[in-house]
């Protein structure tokens, strides 16, 4: 079941072809082994630059997350959902661009193996409180791990940490995160308000569209310009 399922998301993601994703070539089967040929892509993850680098500038970070949207408003368009939306899996090449990568194998993957796969766990961090529950997920579960994304990229930590998964799942089922504000002193209020609404508890509080998201952090990086931030 397990391998039947990595197929068909493999496949699916196959079909994405946009600049802000990596490509996926081919899917086959060699000696009972099940592998994926992927495009390469020379350049680091958005987690390690994050913890080179801290807090990254907020101009950066908008830029980043356009190109994000961009990747995340391709897939949900061809009805994928990414489920796994973290640093880890977004990388920056050296030009600049962004890349996002596993799309749709988070989903083959959570089917059969959160219980006892040490990789899943760790995404725990970015968990929609839907996928924490177990309930249903859509296009909003990432939006919300989209929203963890942003917090971790400007201010260098996540919202959430706990001694266990399960602590840290409660707490994206019942806790506020830290105002950024707080932490950083002069944080813009309108960059503030995205995160929150990407970090609302209920799916329908959230932005209910990726493209919805985008034009609001198209209006944050123009607004960022007009005050010299």
């Amino acid at each position: 079941d397990f391998v039947i399922r990595f197929r068909r998301e493999a496949q699916a993601a196959a079909s994405l072809s946009h600049p802000n994703i990596v490509s996926i070539y081919d899917v086959g089967k060699e000696d009972g082994i099940h592998y994926i040929v992927m495009e390469y892509v020379e350049g680091k993850t958005l987690k390690q630059i994050i913890k080179e680098e801290g807090p990254l500038p907020a101009p950066l970070v908008l830029e980043i997350a356009r190109q994000i949207c961009d990747a995340i408003e391709c897939a949900h368009k061809n009805k994928i959902i990414h489920r796994d939306i973290k640093p880890h899996n977004v990388i920056i090449t050296p030009e600049g661009r962004v890349k996002v990568t596993d799309f749709g194998i988070a989903r083959a993957i959570n089917c059969s193996t959160i219980t006892n796969s040490g990789g899943i766990v760790g995404s725990v961090h970015y968990f929609s409180p839907e996928q924490a529950k177990g309930d249903y997920t859509d296009e909003r579960s990432d939006i919300y791990s989209f929203g963890v994304l942003l917090y971790e990229a400007f201010t260098g930590k996540l919202p959430f940490t706990g001694d266990s998964p399960v602590s840290v799942a409660l707490k994206h089922l019942q806790e506020k995160p830290a105002s950024i504000s707080k932490m950083l002193s002069g944080f813009p209020d309108f960059i503030e308000d995205i995160i929150s609404r990407c970090l609302e508890k209920l799916p329908e509080n959230r932005y209910q569209t990726i493209s919805e998201l985008k034009r609001d952090i198209i209006k944050a990086q123009k607004k960022l310009e007009e005050s010299g931030f």
